[in-house]
């Protein structure tokens, strides 16, 4: 490309200045062109600008970059330097002092512990995800099914000690994701940062896919594979917060620049790291133009948000004397509220199919709220308050369970209050957390019941899924960023036994519309019986728009059998067992799986049947609601 072609006009700057040049990693960074590559850096505090890299030795005056008006852009085109070369900015600042940095808008950055960044191969990469992209086009996603399997790529499998390639791992996680029938990957931390055991939520490199598994074109490759397997991609994205490391972005020139210089706003105590200013037009503008550039130029489906509770309020992990209200004298950071409907509105305009997911846990209202009418506008908001209450509620000894049977009921008063994801994260399998499996009350035999039963009631409560990664086959351990999971434990038929129980969750998941259709609706959520706490059984409905295949749920957290345990129906007809903890699914064919209501009174209902309800028992039916009878619905 020519150099003109790259180069910042006084229209880039304008936008820049403005907060609205979404392409403006296409100018700011480094691009080779047919005269060698092109850099530019907003640095407006510093005196001077040098490029320097292995192409010059490194040398702070062998490329001094010129000021482009008032911007606080330097530029410079060096001949000499060419893709695969590493450098950095060497800054001068106001004070006099030499600092080097790794470019903000870098493509591309040296593996760890190194800290350069690396003029990457522009080369274009060759998309084949068309037809995945047409279909989800024709496909609304709140009317859709989506279970989200959560991965740390660099710990879910490895080379022996060595991390295995995005495109090892584009096969490997493709063939896994299609045999379980989860709809879609979300990825842990992509975006370069120094230190694995931040997992990469403490990020220094926000447009470089880390240099961990590959290149930026491997990176490609691996979305690519998984858009052709028919599974979507959501990747983790942190515009809340970013490290203090020497050559990242805090105090880029010299002086708060990407963060706010006031320490009641600009700094997380409790993380040691520093907030983004979300009041300069520049800063918003790095974060949008990012959030733009992995859904535009990578095809990433869906971006998650990481800690948004914690730029929504200014008194976030601090104590009094440690923040300040704002204008209007509360704790709300209106430049962040702004931040969110900007972000989510050019998202929906740009690309109506993208969605950005908050992992929010506080109340704030209307999170997924239209930004016109007062919300934030996200697609979607992870639901902290069931995972919270459903964790507890399942570590309990079942002999205390029905002292807390409101744990499980309480999430339907709000299900529909926005559009949830229900989520069993990373965090929740970590520091001493225990892992899924061994936060199960009881002998180790009864906590895979547990798990079988929790499940089932995870699939069937509103809410799409998502569940990290090693849970699904009950791993043992906690999760640790520095080994793989312990795929060992599939030989044994317990952890084999709760691998194959997922699964078929999943298929059913996605096979009938009643759980994902109208999932915001009261209308595809009817309770049986949630008042049964002296025998902690719930018992529960999810209904379809047409009334076909409708699914009854029983759940059983004791290790009582009820061995003719009735149960009301909303009508009369077959129930057919699709399901169960004891025997897994059942084939179509089966006759002896097919239970007649009869017109005998249960749960206030006027039609029941009996079924038997194994120890820790859970089973899934189908049946239909005809038209005559919707008005018991």
């Amino acid at each position: 490309m020519d150099a003109k072609t790259i180069r910042l006009t006084k229209d880039d700057c304008y936008l820049f200045g403005n907060g609205t040049h979404y392409e403006i990693y296409e100018k700011l960074g480094a691009h080779e062109t047919d005269g060698g590559t092109y850099f530019a850096v907003w640095a407006p505090h510093a005196r001077s600008v040098s490029v320097v890299g292995d192409f010059n030795d490194w040398r702070c005056d062998a490329a001094v970059m010129q000021p482009i008006g008032t911007s606080g852009i330097f530029e410079i085109l060096v001949p000499e330097a060419k893709a695969g070369n590493m450098y950095k900015f060497a800054i001068t600042t106001r004070k006099g002092e030499l600092i080097y940095k790794a470019d903000p808008y870098a493509r591309q950055a040296q593996l760890r512990p190194e800290t350069a960044s690396v003029i990457p191969d522009d080369t274009p990469f060759k998309w084949t995800d068309d037809k995945w992209y047409q279909s989800t086009m024709r496909t609304d996603p709140e009317e859709s099914p989506m279970s989200i399997y959560e991965v740390h790529l660099g710990s879910w499998k490895k080379n022996g000690e060595e991390f295995k390639t995005y495109r090892e791992l584009a096969t490997e996680l493709a063939d896994y994701v299609h045999y379980m029938g989860y709809t879609h990957v979300e990825i842990m931390g992509i975006a370069e940062h120094p230190f694995d055991g931040s997992w990469g939520y403490q990020v220094t490199g926000y447009y470089a896919p880390t240099s961990r598994y590959g290149t930026p074109q491997d990176f490609m490759y691996m979305i690519n594979y998984l858009h052709k397997k028919g599974i979507g991609i959501i990747l983790d994205w942190v515009p809340a917060h970013f490290p203090k490391d020497a050559h990242g972005l805090a105090d880029f020139d010299g002086e708060a620049l990407y963060e706010y210089a006031n320490p009641k706003k600009g700094e997380h105590y409790e993380w040691g790291t520093k907030v983004f200013d979300y009041s300069k037009y520049e800063v918003s503008n790095f974060l949008i133009a990012n959030a733009l550039y992995w859904i535009e130029k990578f095809h990433i489906d869906a971006l998650r948000v990481d800690a948004v509770a914690s730029m929504l309020y200014l008194d976030y992990c601090r104590k009094d004397g440690e923040w300040e209200a704002n204008k209007y004298g509360d704790n709300k950071n209106l430049e962040a509220i702004e931040f969110f409907r900007h972000l989510n509105s050019i998202m929906k305009q740009r690309n109506p199919g993208a969605m950005i997911i908050a992992e929010e846990s506080t109340a704030w209202p209307r999170v997924t709220g239209d930004p016109k009418d007062g919300g934030l506008g996200f697609t979607y908001k992870w639901n902290m308050g069931w995972m919270h209450d459903f964790l507890e509620y399942m570590k309990l000894d079942p002999l205390y369970r029905k002292f807390n049977h409101n744990k499980m009921t309480f999430s339907m008063t709000y299900a529909c209050s926005e559009k949830y994801i229900l989520v069993l994260s990373h965090d929740e399998v970590v520091h001493l957390k225990c892992s899924m499996l061994n936060k199960m009350p009881g002998y180790f035999v009864d906590k895979f019941a547990n798990l079988k039963v929790g499940y089932t009631f995870f699939i069937g409560h509103p809410g799409k899924k998502l569940l990290f990664m090693g849970q699904d086959f009950a791993q043992l351990r906690e999760w640790s960023e520095a080994r793989e999971l312990d795929w060992y434990l599939l030989s044994d038929e317990l952890h084999l036994g709760v691998q194959t129980y997922f699964k078929n969750l999943l298929h059913i998941y996605r096979k009938y519309p009643a759980l994902f259709e109208w999932d915001n609706y009261y209308d595809s959520f009817e309770w049986i019986n949630c008042d049964d706490n002296t025998r902690s059984i719930f018992s529960f409905v999810r209904k379809s728009r047409s009334g076909k295949d409708c699914l009854l749920f029983i759940c059983n957290f004791t290790p009582m059998e009820r061995s003719d345990y009735r149960v009301g129906v909303p009508c009369a007809g077959n129930y057919r067992l699709l399901l169960d903890t004891v025997s897994g699914m059942h084939e179509a064919s089966d006759k002896a799986s097919t239970f007649k209501a009869e017109k005998q009174e249960c749960d206030g209902r006027e039609y029941s049947f009996a079924y038997p309800l194994a120890p820790y028992g859970a089973a899934v039916f189908k049946f239909n609601i005809s038209k005559n009878k919707k008005e018991n619905v």
